[in-house]
């Protein structure tokens, strides 16, 4: 192997931090505007459920095909930030078109583009970060990262909600667009001579080319990435399903409540990601990573456990503490074991692509699994079964996962 330069410590400037904190806050705010506004939104606009059904798969289909690609094009460019910046354009001029012209060609070019562009901007998010601190230090600026989407998330949840019943379900993504600018502002405080080009794209300085170290081939069957890549499907088939099957369950139970205590079960979690994501980053650094991962998915399998068996509606809002558990780890960990995967590769958003291509099958399985498995045998088989898969996740993480975190330099 050729030898190569370790990795550098990096001290970005406080106005290159504090740019990437509100960036990602203010693209949190804009990226809630499509959620489930959107269902909303255009049932006002007299559409059939059919045809909003198939908007959301379109923009599920490109989402899913896209991860891999949107990495490639971020390994491929030199500069992150215009890459993040015409992304960023282009979900606020979506969001104007839904709001401007709610027609079915138009609509669906707006679903198709935002999903292209959200595929870029995951990331994107962590190839700048990444570019900025450098691999030594990514743990932490990567659970501020998580801080400050949670933050965003819970801020844009309150706004587009009075937003929507003050105003209208339309206004929602004139506000999305508004945000989109303030997240362009956001991201031009970032200082482009401050994120490494290399470091950004998982790369590192080497005396002699090395085309088996920078392979794509070469990378794509590094055992710790293939297993990783199998922890998040079962992450994601194990998570997915657990919300939306318990609101509908809240539903049947409490139909009065169940809106606030829905809200409560969303808001809880982000109040924990975002009071203990910046310790899961020290934390990685400090205990390795596998610890951590194990400790998620057991958080989930006592989640889903307990929804099973919890029939209070009340109390289920204080078993979604785990959910923000396990949120936090994983919002950490995925880049953050990417980044230790693809150390050296110059492929790291590529590799960042295949997990989200293995997190968007995971989720994409997991309601209609969970859902079959409701019907047919109950909530509480449904629940279990859910569990079962986080179990079989941790299962994975202690037998086959590697430890991935560098060593210290001496």
């Amino acid at each position: 192997m050729n030898p190569v330069a370790g990795p550098q410590d990096r001290h970005p400037s406080a106005q290159s931090q504090r740019g990437l904190d509100w960036f990602i806050f203010f693209l949190a705010d804009v990226q809630t505007g499509f959620g489930p506004f959107v269902a909303v939104y255009l049932t006002t606009q007299k559409w059939t459920q059919s045809e909003i059904g198939l908007i959301l798969s379109i923009g599920g289909i490109v989402g899913l095909i896209g991860q891999m690609p949107g990495g490639a094009i971020i390994d491929a460019a030199r500069s992150e930030r215009l890459v993040a910046g015409l992304a960023v354009a282009t979900i606020g001029v979506s969001a104007l078109a839904y709001a401007a012209w709610p027609i079915f060609p138009v609509v669906a070019l707006a679903a198709i583009l935002h999903a292209a562009a959200s595929c870029v901007l995951g990331p994107v998010i962590a190839a700048i970060s990444l570019g900025l601190v450098g691999p030594r230090a990514i743990g932490e600026r990567l659970g501020r990262n998580a801080r400050f989407a949670s933050l965003g998330n819970g801020v844009a949840a309150g706004v587009m909600g009075v937003v929507g019943y003050l105003l209208s379900s339309r206004a929602v993504f004139v506000v999305s667009f508004a945000f989109a600018v303030a997240t362009l502002l956001a991201l031009a405080r970032i200082r482009d001579r401050e994120i490494d080009p290399e470091q950004a794209h998982g790369a590192v300085a080497r005396t002699e080319p090395d085309p088996d170290a920078t392979s794509v081939l070469h990378l794509l069957h590094r055992r710790p990435l293939v297993v990783f890549a199998c922890t998040v499907f079962l992450l994601q088939f194990a998570n997915a399903a657990m919300l939306p099957l318990m609101a509908g369950i809240v539903t049947e139970r409490s139909s009065e409540g169940a809106p606030a205590l829905i809200a409560l079960c969303i808001i809880v979690p982000q109040a924990i990601v975002a009071l203990i994501s910046p310790s899961v980053g020290r934390k990685a650094q400090a205990w390795g990573r596998r610890p951590l991962l194990m400790i998620a998915f057991a958080a989930l399998a006592v989640r889903g456990a307990l929804f099973a068996t919890v029939h209070d509606p009340s109390l289920l809002v204080a078993v979604q503490v785990l959910d923000g558990i396990t949120a936090a780890v994983f919002g950490v960990m995925i880049p953050l074991i990417v980044a230790d995967v693809a150390f050296g590769s110059g492929h790291f958003n590529l590799a960042q692509g295949v997990i989200g291509t293995a997190t968007g099958i995971g989720a994409s399985l997991s309601t209609v699994v969970a859902g079959t498995m409701s019907d047919h045998f109950g909530h509480g088989f449904a629940f279990m079964g859910l569990a079962a898969a986080a179990l079989s996740g941790l299962l994975v993480v202690l037998t086959f996962m590697p430890e991935t975190r560098l060593a210290e330099e001496p």
